[in-house]
This record gives structure tokens, sequence and C-alpha cells, in this order.
């Protein structure tokens, strides 16, 4: 069960914009790395400290792009000097801090605010989510990204950078945020991928031997299913917002890629419904198949009870101990019995066969 953060009983009665980290700590520190790319050159640098990165903050001068990549979130004084560093508004940093938001956009003016949600699947767990918040604050020239935890998922990213692949090198921020959000979009295809193959071990697994084991793994699939759809749903409300912004940060060369991002998004909420009617259905499989299986059980107990009615009738007229019945001296009286059973059991046998009762 995913459990809830109890750090969020902190955060009560406090006023709007007060910093509070609720979530987990990933990191024994934070870990800040910056990049710094244009068209020509591309800069990169390991921080121990905000300071160091004052100097890059304003590149409009060399039309470059600094990106300012955070990992771990539970340092308050770091985030406020953040804040204080890029005029960020105290709602935003607040956001960050609490790491259970919705998929969200806010235009600041000055900056656009982008909230979004990665997965993990863990196999071990039983095919539980891990879910993690990924923040970007992106302006004129710059863009910084907050990580809950250390991943490899911007490395791809930084690699397109260095090797000047596509059109990153020559765009802006949006670009860059762009970029970001089709890597995180990218990860769900291959998410859904993996919860589709053990969707299909399931359904394979509720034909041939269904059992209590079968009906936990599909209770855990369609609770996870649930909570990624209550991400995916308001992702598609933050590509959109981003795509009908007239805030001049947003290029509108960005708008195609967007749009493409935006498709995706639908296709992957398309994904989830079917995986959630699916399992759905596979649950109302489950349960007939239980009930089948009673049923052919019921049968058979049936069966064999109505073939000894007869026969445990005939056994209890001839054991009673009465002194005249003309059987019990007969010298055959045993096996004319005897015979009567086994053909009264034969031919109901026989009869059941005929009826496909058997």
């Amino acid at each position: 069960m995913r459990k809830n953060y109890r750090t969020r009983i902190a955060k009560a009665g406090l006023p709007p914009g007060s910093l509070v980290h609720v979530g987990e700590r990933h990191t024994e520190q934070p870990l800040l790395s910056l990049m710094v790319y244009n068209a020509q050159e591309v800069k990169e640098k390991t921080l121990t400290g905000i300071k160091e990165c004052s100097g890059f903050r304003d590149q409009a001068e060399a039309k470059a792009v600094t990106w300012l990549h955070v990992e771990g979130l539970h340092d308050i004084g770091l985030m406020e000097q953040l804040g204080d560093l890029y005029k960020l508004h105290s709602l935003t940093l607040e956001d960050i801090l609490y790491t259970d938001q919705r998929p969200k956009t806010e235009d600041f003016g000055n900056y656009i605010y982008i909230v979004l949600k990665d997965f993990s699947l863990l196999p071990e767990a039983g095919g539980q989510l891990l879910p993690e918040q990924i923040s970007l604050v992106f302006g004129p020239h710059f863009l910084i990204s907050f990580q809950e935890k250390q991943s490899p998922l911007m490395e791809p990213i930084r690699e397109r950078i260095r090797a000047a692949r596509g059109r990153i090198r020559n765009a802006g921020a949006d670009y860059l945020a762009y970029t970001i959000i089709d890597a995180i979009i990218d990860q769900y295809f291959i998410l859904l991928e993996k919860l589709g193959e053990n969707i299909d071990s399931l359904e394979e697994q509720l034909v041939t031997r269904p059992g209590r084991d079968t009906l936990h793994a599909i209770q855990i699939i369609k609770r996870e299913m649930l909570y990624l759809r209550k991400s995916v749903w308001p992702l598609r409300e933050t590509i959109s917002a981003l795509q009908r912004t007239d805030s001049p940060l947003m290029d509108t060369a960005t708008d195609p890629y967007l749009k493409d991002v935006y498709d995706h998004t639908i296709q992957i909420i398309d994904t989830v419904e079917t995986y959630r009617d699916m399992l759905s259905g596979m649950l109302d499989i489950y349960l007939s198949s239980v009930s089948n299986r009673l049923n052919e059980v019921m049968k058979v107990l049936t069966i064999i009870a109505t073939i000894f009615m007869p026969l445990t009738f005939l056994a209890g007229v001839y054991g009673m101990n009465f002194k005249y019945m003309p059987e019990l001296e007969w010298h055959w009286g045993y096996f004319m019995v005897l015979g009567i059973m086994i053909t009264v059991a034969l031919s109901m046998i026989h009869f059941f066969r005929r009826k496909k009762w058997l």
C-alpha cells in the first residue's frame, strides 16, 4: 500500500507559501548540475551551492540557455536561495516541495511553472508503481528542473545537447522544457508496455489456473491503474495549457512539438482506459471461473450422492433386524442384492453419461 506522508501534518494551519518538504528523502544532500549551451558550445559543471550559479543566471548576451538540475528536495535553505536568485514566487517553491501535486501549468509572467509525474514499476512489490514528482521552471534563457531522487531520465537529453542532435542547441528554454516533457511521456509508454505484459500474463493465468493469488494480483494492478489515471488525465490539461498560452516565453516554433506531445498524451489516456476495462473484465471472469469451478464440484458431489441413494436404501432395508425376511435364509441372497446394487449404480452412471452430466 502506498503510504501517506506524515509530514503533511506539519503543513496544517501554516500560511500560503510556507516551505515544508512533503515527501521522502532520497538523497543525503541535494545534487546540483549545471549545463549552459548555445549553438556553438556546451559548458557543464557540478555545483556545490547556489552561489556558483549566480554568474550563469543571465546568458542573454551569448544567446545561451542555462539548465540547472536539482536532485533532492529536502533542503529548505537551498530552495529559498534558488527562489531569491531566480525571483520565484513562494507558492511555486511550496508546490515544488509538496511532492503530491497533480500535473499542472502555471504562468507567473516572468517564468512558467510545470508539474509532472514520472513512474517506475517495482516488480518485487507485485507491480506497484513508484511515483516521482518532476517540476520545471523556465524563463527567457533558463530552466530549472527538480527531481526527488537520482535517475537516468535526464541523461539522454544531456547527450543530445552534447552531440547537438536535433534543434535543441538552436532553440530556447521552452524547447528544452518540451524535450523533458516528451522524455517523461515516453516513459509512460514503456511503463504501459510492462503493465500490458503483466495483464496478459494474468489473463493467461486466469484461464488456466485461477486462484487467490490471481485475484490479489488483479486488485493490485487495478489499484495502480487508477492511480496512474489520476496522473495522466491532468497531463492532457497541462499540455493543452502550454499550447494555448500567449506568454512570450513560449516560441511559436515549439507549438507543433507540443501538439505531438498532446497526441501522445491522448494515446496514453486511451491505453490506460483500455487496461482498466480489461482488468474489470478479468475480475468478472475470475468470479465466473470460481463460480463455475464450485458448480462443477457440486455437480460431481450431487451425482455421487444420487448414485448412492438407492444403494443406501437397499442396504438400509436388508440391514433391518427382522426375524422373518425370506432373503436372509436364501443361499444366493447376498449375491443377488450385491448384483442389484451394481446394476443400479451402472445404470445411473450410463444415464448420466447419456445426458452429458458426466
